[in-house]
């Protein structure tokens, strides 16, 4: 059931130091602010808002703009805005599929932004549907091993999450990743908190079938182009079936 790989440690660290510019920050109110206008401005009965505060608690986003995000999102404070979700699909270098979400109020601004950022970093943009069969939605909680009372081992993250829908665990090094269906999501989060297990994030990605690997120059400038991508304020995630080995990695530092 479990399994190790330096790039998947990689990309959790990267988000880990990812968390800590100010860009993220807003990325993170912005999920806040959506999540509330979606399903309301109570955590206790919005899963999918539990999960986004959760996430920008433990990326330090502070608790007022927390709290301001909500009411934003809920109608109880004016000066919200209307996000909708947009997902661009594409090509990187040596032929990687990417999906690029957004989250934006001006389509236009995403879609020439998103266009212009692909294209002069290698990448071009496909059709709807050419790129998405090849991944599926799955559920991914990040579960950190130190804790504030103790060290969470895997058998501690297997046992307390198998029978709630966990299908995998990865050893990220300094956490575990566990994979469920999107569905199994909210179930596996609460076997954990229900375990005394706690968590950095809990949320829905796209994870590809198939992986493509790459060398050193295709990996470079996949770093450049997903860099590009991210820096950009309309767009929330970019998920990639981009597979590099440790001797890669190594070999870029």
């Amino acid at each position: 059931m479990s399994g190790h790989s330096k790039w998947a440690t990689t990309k959790h660290k990267k988000a880990v130091v990812d968390a800590r510019r100010g860009k993220l920050f807003a990325k993170l109110i912005k999920n806040i602010e959506v999540a509330a206008r979606m399903g309301g401005g109570d955590p206790a009965g919005n899963p999918t808002l539990y999960d986004a505060i959760q996430k920008a608690k433990k990326s330090s986003v502070p608790n007022d703009n927390i709290d301001r995000a909500v009411k934003r999102g809920s109608g109880a404070e004016a000066g919200g805005a209307d996000y909708q979700t947009i997902m661009y699909e594409g090509y990187g270098p040596s032929g990687v599929a990417l999906l690029i979400e957004c989250l934006t109020d001006n389509k236009n601004r995403a879609a020439m932004e998103v266009r212009t950022a692909t294209s002069r970093n290698g990448g071009t943009l496909a059709d709807p549907g050419s790129v998405s069969f090849l991944f599926h939605r799955k559920g991914v909680v990040i579960v950190p091993k130190e804790q504030d009372s103790r060290i969470v081992s895997e058998d501690d993250v297997i046992e307390a999450t198998l029978d709630a829908g966990a299908e995998d665990v990865n050893d990220l090094g300094e956490a575990f990743q566990v994979v469920s269906e999107a569905t199994d999501l909210i179930a596996v989060r609460s076997a954990l908190q229900q375990a005394g297990v706690d968590y950095d994030s809990a949320e829905a990605e796209f994870m590809p079938d198939l992986e493509v690997g790459l060398d050193e120059e295709g990996a470079t400038k996949f770093f450049r182009l997903v860099e590009a991508l991210e820096d950009l304020d309309d767009v929330q995630n970019v998920f990639s079936n981009a597979d590099i080995s440790d001797e890669v990695l190594a070999a870029l530092g």
